[in-house]
């Protein structure tokens, strides 16, 4: 076996690439040592990146573009199949994919909002469900069924399996969704529930793990197909180092946090957004945002000049010189008439009792949307 590319019939287990030992940058890269090591021993295949991902969750930047990622997910419409389409629950408009029926073309979409687990236990999940699927409608997509799980938890695993085996009807499933959504964690628990052990797919909170598209057969004839990840500019994580998106995305339910303010006062969330309550008798208002990110208040006249002095010091993240890279904040005003949440893509929402003005400074590409509350 020479030191050239190796041919098709090695692929890594972990992220779908073709095992190659020539170019260290490229995408399926694995030392031609470490590949015979491998093979001797006759343990799972993974390239470089997916071993240093697992032993070490060190993430090395993939090679594939946005409109490979794209041109992969495009190819489903010419199949016959069923599409598992996941979302995130604690960012359904960052992880939503426009024109998902045009990639994925009359094939049935079964959809999965995944980290149910992070919601407090006083959301009424019919509520929940009932917003998934009014949401959806506006994205032209009728699902067969909406199911809340958690791949993190377990949460209606068995019962997403048998959705799946209820709507495919004997065919492929393919599951895709934009980076983030835990889409891995959630195929390695079915992985298991379909009767395989331990943990396949490598999982990362880093986008663009999973390079090409894995099959796990059901059976002889039809696979559960992973596809890769969508990077989706939308969501707050883009716009912070490795290091911090561990602090912005949570790892178990949100614990609410309420200031009574009054109007002409702001609160910080970290470095990241601001949050000015401009006018209005005085009001409650709810942070469900994750823990890991400290809250601060000032008065609004003094915001701008706070800021400035303490963004990267004492509102964090992001850090230090991280904070130079972060993407000024743009004003986004909001009229409340009623019980309403402001959702952060990527980062929460913020929920606000009575009317006012309120105005969200956050990166421009980030969404800040106004919905009915669903607490």
């Amino acid at each position: 076996m020479g030191g050239g590319l190796i041919m098709e019939q090695y692929v890594c287990i972990g992220c779908g690439a073709t095992i190659q030992t020539e170019d260290p940058k490229g995408t399926g890269y694995t030392p031609q040592s470490a590949l015979n090591k491998m093979l001797e021993s006759e343990c799972p295949l993974y390239c470089q990146r997916c071993f240093r991902l697992r032993n070490y969750n060190e993430l090395q930047p993939a090679s594939l573009t946005d409109d490979d990622f794209l041109k992969m997910l495009s190819s489903i419409a010419d199949e016959d199949a069923l599409v598992v389409f996941v979302v995130d629950l604690f960012d359904l408009y960052g992880s939503m994919i426009s024109g998902l029926k045009r990639f994925v073309g009359d094939n049935p979409i079964l959809f999965v909002a995944n980290k149910v687990d992070l919601y407090p236990k006083s959301v009424n999940r019919n509520r929940l469900k009932a917003w998934i699927e009014r949401h959806a409608k506006e994205y032209g997509i009728k699902p067969v069924d909406t199911l809340l799980v958690s791949g993190h938890k377990r949460i209606q695993i068995d019962e997403l399996l048998e959705k799946i085996n209820e709507y495919r009807k004997g065919k492929d499933a393919y599951v895709v969704g934009v980076t983030n959504v835990g889409k891995s964690t959630l195929i390695n628990k079915l992985i298991q529930s379909i009767g395989e052990t331990g943990e396949v797919i490598t999982t990362s909170q880093y986008p663009g793990t999973t390079l090409g598209q894995i099959d796990i057969p059901f059976d002889e004839h039809s696979s559960l197909v992973d596809t890769p990840g969508i990077i989706h500019r939308h969501q707050i994580t883009h716009y912070l180092a490795e290091k911090e998106m561990k602090k912005v995305l949570p790892q178990k339910e949100l614990q609410p946090k309420t200031f009574q303010l009054n109007s002409e006062q702001t609160i910080f969330i970290g470095g990241l957004i601001r949050v000015d309550y401009e006018q209005g008798e005085r009001n409650s208002f709810t942070f469900y945002t994750p823990q890991t990110i400290d809250l601060h208040r000032t008065k609004l006249e003094k915001a701008t000049e706070f800021y400035a002095k303490h963004a990267g010091t004492l509102l964090t993240p992001p850090t230090g010189d991280n904070m130079k890279l972060y993407p000024k904040l743009v004003k986004k005003t909001f009229t409340i008439k009623e019980k309403t949440d402001l959702v952060i893509a990527g980062l929460g929402w913020v929920t606000i009792q009575k009317p006012g003005t309120v105005s969200v400074w956050s990166p421009k590409e980030v969404d800040v949307i106004q919905r009915q509350s669903i607490i």
